[in-house]
């Protein structure tokens, strides 16, 4: 009896120690930051904690893996994990880096969409884009149409230059999605807002029209007003003859300078010799240049001319502006 109650006082004194290693260093698990220096971690979709646990070891976190599988158990934060791409600074120690991935503080990018930029200039843009996933490659125009829910027969012009933020994991075309809502959310305020007796039948002429004006001029200033000229030349049943969309219609032809005999191409967008909008847009219009649309500058001006100053000078019959072309030529200021 006496040689087994040492066995029992030895063996529970062995365990007891043990227990007293195991929950000290379980403690400094606690207490020490999970990285040396500031780390990238990311987190898939349908990831679990102990894949997690092997993500984060690969990076050189501290901490054995029976300390994180009790961790989960006891601290209940298997289920904190959420999408993305987090930065989890030298600091934080276990709990609190946890937390941080419960409160979905991600890393988040941007990409913006320029005002102007035509629809194949903006695929080459968002297949540059490093951080964001490429479905676009792998897609035609006709599909993206139906991811965007839209009845349209052409993309072009159906996304509101903004930058829009977005995370790790995130495509290309999520960033069309909600740029295509955005747009929506602008053409519909622009349309109950818009001015009576405007040519317009629908908001995507508005829309349309927008994008010729976006092209047109870079002063803010003068959208309104060349709105107000095109506008008054739809409602005379005028051509609207400006260059951009001329260019537009030469595509890949098109090599810098417009020509003559360009004007006098007939393409489904040449504004020369063709009445009306053209059958899209031509560029993605910005919310500026589609109110202006919506609220053109009422005037008598038909017409305008480059200034030679970064703008545009205006008249409002045929021989003023032939005498403004013919300044403008020379070099003369408006």
């Amino acid at each position: 009896m006496k040689k087994l109650y040492i066995v029992i006082v030895v063996f529970g004194t062995v365990v007891l120690m043990t227990m007293a290693i195991y929950y000290k260093k379980y403690s400094d698990f606690l207490m020490q930051p999970v990285f040396s220096k500031a780390t990238y971690v990311t987190i898939d979709k349908g990831t679990n904690f102990g894949e997690f646990v092997g993500t984060i070891e690969k990076l050189n976190a501290n901490g054995d893996n029976w300390q994180w599988r009790l961790f989960s158990k006891l601290e209940k934060v298997g289920t904190w994990l959420t999408v993305g791409e987090f930065l989890i600074d030298p600091q934080l120690p276990p709990l609190e880096m946890m937390k941080k991935i419960k409160a979905n503080d991600v890393i988040s990018y941007q990409f913006t969409i320029v005002e102007g930029i035509n629809w194949q200039e903006l695929k080459v843009k968002l297949q540059e884009d490093e951080v964001l996933k490429h479905e676009l490659p792998n897609m035609d125009d006709r599909q993206l149409l139906q991811r965007l829910s839209s009845d349209k027969l052409s993309v072009e012009g159906l996304f509101l230059p903004e930058t829009y933020q977005f995370v790790r994991g995130d495509s290309d075309v999520d960033v069309l999605i909600r740029a295509h809502k955005a747009l929506n959310q602008v053409l519909q305020q622009a349309w109950s807002e818009k001015k009576p007796n405007l040519p317009f039948s629908s908001p995507y002429e508005l829309l349309t029209l927008a994008s010729i004006v976006e092209k047109e001029t870079s002063k803010a200033s003068e959208r309104g007003i060349i709105a107000g000229v095109f506008v008054r030349r739809l409602q005379k049943n005028m051509r609207l003859q400006t260059d951009p969309t001329v260019i537009y219609g030469l595509g890949k032809s098109y090599d810098g300078d417009i020509r003559s005999r360009d004007l006098k191409t007939d393409t489904p967008y040449n504004t020369y010799t063709r009445k009306g909008l053209t059958p899209t847009p031509i560029a993605m219009a910005s919310k500026d240049a589609i109110m202006a649309c919506s609220q053109p500058v009422a005037g008598k001006s038909l017409y305008f001319v480059a200034n030679n100053q970064g703008g545009h000078y205006f008249s409002d019959t045929y021989e003023q502006h032939q005498r403004a072309v013919k300044a403008y030529l020379k070099g003369e200021k408006l």
